[in-house]
């Protein structure tokens, strides 16, 4: 089971003259992550590095941005990794306070750093979406809309044809129950196109 964060937490924590502001920012891929990153550098343009991890459904990366290799953005994945976190961007802003704190004095302020963050926001559960799509006559798009709203499914979009086009996403486990449930409402005139996770 894998978990997002309800909010964005900053955390800042001082280290032998450093400051350390470290953020966990919950994203939805990499290009999302990537402008979170481009906000921070604005925000703090007279920082030293801004170090960073991101897991994201499948997609991860990590930056060390200037500091010894494997000091900060190892680190910080292996934060993320331990509280099995995705959709998650882990970045830590920090101010060279004129005190070299030495490989092992950076792992562990990073890491301390990004554990201060996600100890105080509350995380939850990431659960997959996938998309299904379905195709029933105009008699029963009224029945199929209440029942996404019994069931909390979100419409994506909608097409009018010769029948109705369906663009809906839920849960990826609820995906068979979904087609039975269609397919049972309409008395088996539902057609489903396509499905895409």
């Amino acid at each position: 089971m894998t978990y997002t964060l309800a909010a964005t937490s900053v955390f800042e924590v001082e280290i032998r003259k450093s400051r350390f502001i470290a953020y966990a920012i919950p994203v939805a891929d990499r290009d999302a992550s990537m402008q979170a990153l481009q906000r921070l550098r604005h925000e703090h343009p007279t920082a030293t590095h801004v170090c960073w991890a991101l897991l994201a459904g499948g997609q991860s990366g990590m930056s060390d941005d200037g500091e010894p290799s494997g000091t900060a953005g190892r680190p910080i994945l292996e934060v993320l990794r331990h509280h099995d976190l995705d959709g998650v961007l882990c970045a830590v802003v920090r101010f060279y306070g004129g005190v070299k704190l030495g490989a092992g004095g950076l792992v562990r302020a990073y890491t301390d750093a990004i554990a201060g963050a996600l100890q105080q926001i509350q995380r939850v559960e990431r659960i997959a979406q996938a998309r299904l799509v379905v195709e029933v006559g105009y008699a029963d798009e009224a029945r199929v809309r209440r029942w996404m709203d019994q069931e909390r499914v979100s419409l994506v979009s909608t097409a009018y044809d010769v029948g109705v086009r369906l663009d809906m996403e839920l849960p990826a486990t609820a995906l068979d129950a979904a087609r039975a449930a269609l397919i049972d409402l309409t008395l088996g005139k539902a057609t489903f196109p396509e499905t895409r996770p």
